[in-house]
């Protein structure tokens, strides 16, 4: 009796354990070979499906550095505003209308450095919109952007300076006395 209640118990639990593994084992065989299909489809198109992301990456700093470009030289800095009234230099009056008429139609975006309190920062503003009132940009009228970076600017005296001593110390042009396979160059008699 207790070997027949016994052997009742592991009859309906193998039953139990064997219809349990059975099915997932089942499932777990399908995922296989479909691992292996994409496996091998992957495979086959390898490298095509990581070049699009690679390229991506390599390109997303550029396209960084070109915007931060024309933001630098799309800002309407301290030196084109006069002191006092904030109102635009001659110099800044021809940097907005070149961007308002002269840059890429997606580059068209004028940022006015932010001035040393929000009274001067609306007086510029009204002055950049008073310029871009006078002209006739062909097409929307550029947006003007308020913006705390203020681009890396010199003098021009001291641009002319690095400039002078650079062609000062420029080496004369001359001929190689040899070429490139070793015997004797071009010379040229007095």
């Amino acid at each position: 009796m207790v070997l027949a209640g016994l052997s009742k118990r592991w009859v309906l639990g193998l039953t139990f354990l064997s219809a349990t593994l059975g099915h997932s084992a089942n499932a777990d065989w399908h995922s296989f070979w479909n691992a292996v299909h994409v496996d091998y489809a992957r495979n086959n198109v390898w490298p095509q499906p990581f070049v699009d992301v690679d390229a991506r990456a390599v390109q997303d700093p550029f396209v960084v550095m070109k915007h931060n470009g024309w933001r630098a030289h799309n800002t309407i800095g301290n030196e084109l505003f006069r002191e006092g009234d904030c109102s635009l230099t001659l110099a800044g009056s021809r940097r907005v209308e070149w961007i308002a008429t002269q840059s890429p139609q997606d580059r068209r975006t004028i940022y006015v450095l932010r001035g040393p309190n929000d009274n001067e920062t609306n007086l510029r503003l009204t002055s950049v919109h008073q310029s871009l009132s006078s002209i006739q940009t062909g097409g929307p009228a550029p947006q003007v952007v308020v913006t705390d970076i203020e681009p890396a600017a010199a003098s021009g005296g001291y641009a002319t300076s690095i400039n002078r001593q650079w062609l000062q110390n420029l080496p004369a042009p001359k001929l190689p006395s040899t070429t490139a396979s070793g015997t004797a160059g071009v010379t040229t008699s007095n």
